[in-house]
Parts: C-alpha cells; sequence; structure tokens
C-alpha cells in the first residue's frame, strides 16, 4: 500500500489549496478515505472522510470551507480547502483504513500566513 499526497504550500489567509493523494497497492475504490492534519505542538486529528460510497464527513472548523471527493478511476482523494484561515496551518496527512490496519502518506505541508 502506497499513499503519495502533494499539493501543500504556502498561501495567504482567504486563499485556497487542493491537495492531492494517490493510492497504489489495494482496491481503492472499496475503501473509506480520510484527510489528518497536525499542528506543530497538538495532536494529529481527522480533518475529513470520504466513505467507498461517496458519504463525507468534517470537523466543525472546516465545515463549509473543506470539501473531500475521490476520483475511483485515477485511484485519487482530494481535499479542496477555501477561505483558509492561519489555524488551518498543519501538515496535512492522507489515510486509508484497511481490514485492521491504518496506511498513511509522507504528509504534506500547508501553512496559511500573511
Amino acid at each position: 500500500v502506497q499513499l503519495v499526497e502533494s499539493g501543500g504550500g504556502l498561501v495567504q489567509p482567504g486563499g485556497s489549496l487542493r491537495l492531492s493523494c494517490a493510492g497504489s497497492g489495494f482496491f481503492f475504490s472499496s475503501y473509506a478515505m480520510s484527510w489528518y492534519r497536525q499542528a506543530p505542538g497538538k495532536q494529529r486529528e481527522l480533518v475529513a472522510l470520504i466513505t467507498s460510497g461517496g458519504n463525507t464527513n468534517y470537523i466543525d472548523s472546516v465545515k463549509g470551507r473543506f470539501t473531500i471527493s475521490r476520483d475511483n478511476a485515477k485511484n485519487t482523494v482530494y481535499l479542496q480547502m477555501d477561505s483558509l484561515k492561519p489555524e488551518d496551518t498543519a501538515v496535512y496527512y492522507c489515510n486509508a483504513a484497511i481490514l485492521v490496519y491504518d496506511y498513511w502518506g509522507q504528509g504534506t505541508q500547508v501553512t496559511v500566513s500573511s
């Protein structure tokens, strides 16, 4: 199983970024996919999840600003982040929970600063 994130970077408050996570080595369309983030000195937290059927869930702090989606033909999950705030600054990780195992990508840094 391999998960490779891309799309992070530096953006000003109010700006947008789109993260991508390409999965391989497993039957991508059968599993829920998630995005987590970890800010300095804080625990890793679940940001958004999308089930195999396309249902989504978000933490309250990103509702209405972030959108998770998936393209099973490309084995890719996305996180569209709009109206970014400084408190969104973190390393963002893609996650696949397959049976009893958690698989993680390497992470991509998102920095929101003027």
